[in-house]
């Protein structure tokens, strides 16, 4: 009896995280992925299958677009039920978005591949409208709508007993870095020595979204929480040029997962009484307000890596 979709997480003993869901095409596209895309993104796709493979129940190359249509209202929940904020079920658009994005790009890769029987995709790219004249983009409906909101952001008394939470020197140069720097997880966790310019106050974002490179400027708060860490608790046998490990256990000394750093938030979050305070809402936070107090709009955007100024349109003026 076949265990797919079974999700294993592997990683190397240079910290390279892989992962494997036990069908050898679906294994293949995420090796695919983890050569062109970032951990977070080869994360959320390995997650974003499973799910769908999970509620489908069939092998990969047997998928319709009918099992898509079965998989978005299986997402979508007992509509009978809905939350207050968004007058939706199960799981948010924007979730559902992304999980058939990833499938739709798992099929994109074997029909490319030109060697499965898949020879269609069949997440459809939406349905057509009755709408005239214009491009095809623009007669056709999404399959999911996505509102677009802005992440909550921290007030600086909830900024201040979030850190206050936190139990170790590392866990607070982390959170200090989106909530000072405006990094995103994955280049907090990316951070390398070299990175670190101690006597200048920046870092150097090597692994950035897209692998583009900035060098961002980082309060004194930041770098005290970094010495501390580096002093005390960093332990001196740790095999990689990683900022930020793991402290105790099997692991210890190996550079630290998204995982890891997600629950550490989690628990300074439970014990600081807070609804709300994700990675991302600490990076908004942060170009929040450097936008409040007067930071030109292409100086954050500089500031948070985007490569176009609208991706910064929903920061507010200064005040």
């Amino acid at each position: 009896m076949s265990s797919f979709p079974c999700l294993a997480r592997l990683v190397s003993g240079s910290g390279q995280v892989r992962y494997r869901l036990g069908d050898g095409l679906v294994d293949r596209y995420l090796e695919f992925v983890a050569g062109r895309c970032r951990p977070n993104t080869l994360r959320a796709v390995a997650f974003d299958l499973k799910a769908f493979f999970a509620v489908t129940g069939k092998d990969p190359v047997e998928v319709t677009s009918a099992d898509v249509f079965e998989f978005l209202a299986h997402q979508r929940g007992d509509r009978t039920v809905v939350r207050l904020a968004d007058r939706e079920s199960g799981l948010s658009a924007r979730t559902i978005a992304r999980r058939l994005s990833s499938v739709s790009g798992l099929y994109a890769y074997l029909v490319a591949r030109g060697d499965t029987p898949v020879q269609v995709n069949p997440v459809p790219r939406g349905l057509l409208t009755r709408r005239q004249g214009g491009s095809r983009r623009s007669r056709t409906a999404p399959l999911v709508r996505v509102p677009r909101t802005l992440p909550r952001i921290l007030s600086p008394r909830e900024a201040d007993r979030l850190v206050g939470a936190l139990r170790t020197h590392r866990d607070r140069a982390m959170v200090l870095a989106m909530l000072l720097a405006g990094l995103r997880r994955c280049e907090v966790l990316g951070l390398r020595f070299c990175d670190v310019q101690v006597a200048d106050r920046r870092l150097v974002v090597v692994e950035g979204k897209g692998g583009h490179h900035r060098v961002v400027p980082a309060a004194n708060r930041f770098f005290g929480a970094l010495g501390a860490y580096l002093h005390d608790e960093r332990p001196e046998v740790a095999g990689t040029d990683r900022v930020f490990v793991v402290l105790k256990g099997p692991r210890r000394g190996l550079p630290l997962s998204a995982e890891g750093l997600d629950e550490i938030l989690d628990g300074a979050r439970r014990r600081a009484g807070l609804e709300h305070a994700t990675c991302h809402e600490l990076r908004h936070t942060c170009l929040t307000r450097l936008r409040e107090a007067g930071m030109a709009l292409e100086a954050v955007q500089a500031q948070a890596g985007h490569l176009s100024i609208e991706a910064g349109q929903g920061l507010p003026a200064p005040g």
